[in-house]
């Protein structure tokens, strides 16, 4: 089946196929060729791959200093993001520093990044490879690939598409710093329904449902997300 990629620029459309062996975002980019910017993913999800240029939004990842802990300590204080990690207790400052103290050090597989949106700060990235987690791999379809986790904090930018661009930005810069990942997975709550469809436009594939282990004892049932790097970055 022919796949295709649109690429929308206000009022322009551009719209071609996906060559043999091509990546998404390399027949994106091939068909916005004469128009000015970057095209970034509106859904992926489809047979057509829809991309857009944004002439607004600089979405830009910073790694997390001990100066970001008392903003993440209130995002994670928001229903909207506390609902997802009731298992983690209140999130006061000290109990938000201990967890993400070791992996800000570098002394931990994780590393953790700031999303910024016209040089504000909006949410957080972690991300990891599965392997060095060993309980977590045995739960995971690929062990070699890089798990992610994600995050908007201020509530008055939820449901404006930012998760999307974050997350693009995220692969971008995933594809430089692990160069032989074929694949990245993430496993959100399978109740949280706006998080699942995000994935779906970037081109994640549903998998395995399964009951990930909590700090208190709880297990949570998420949906295993992977997507094909080569597929669709290149």
């Amino acid at each position: 089946m022919t796949t295709r990629v649109t690429v929308r620029d206000g009022a322009h459309t551009l719209t071609d196929v996906v060559r043999d062996g091509e990546s998404w975002r390399s027949a994106a980019v091939r068909t916005a060729g004469s128009l000015s910017g970057v095209p970034h993913p509106i859904d992926l999800s489809g047979a057509t791959k829809v991309f857009a240029i944004d002439h607004d939004w600089v979405v830009t990842l910073r790694a997390m200093t001990h100066g970001d802990l008392s903003q993440v300590t209130a995002w994670r204080q928001q229903p909207h993001l506390h609902r997802w990690w009731k298992a983690d207790g209140r999130p006061s400052l000290e109990r938000v520093s201990e967890q993400y103290g070791a992996d800000i050090d570098g002394t931990t597989p994780t590393r953790i990044w700031i999303a910024e949106v016209n040089g504000r700060s909006v949410g957080f990235v972690q991300d990891y490879r599965i392997s060095d987690y060993p309980e977590y791999a045995l739960l995971a379809p690929d062990p070699d690939a890089i798990g992610v986790d994600y995050a908007i904090g201020p509530p008055e930018w939820v449901g404006r598409g930012l998760g999307l661009r974050i997350m693009w930005s995220w692969m971008l810069t995933a594809r430089h710093r692990f160069p032989d990942a074929a694949a990245y997975f993430a496993a959100p709550d399978h109740r949280n329904r706006a998080s699942v469809r995000m994935l779906d436009k970037l081109g994640f594939n549903q998998g395995l449902w399964f009951d990930e282990p909590a700090g208190d004892g709880s297990t949570s049932t998420v949906i295993g997300c992977t997507v094909d790097v080569a597929r669709v970055l290149g």
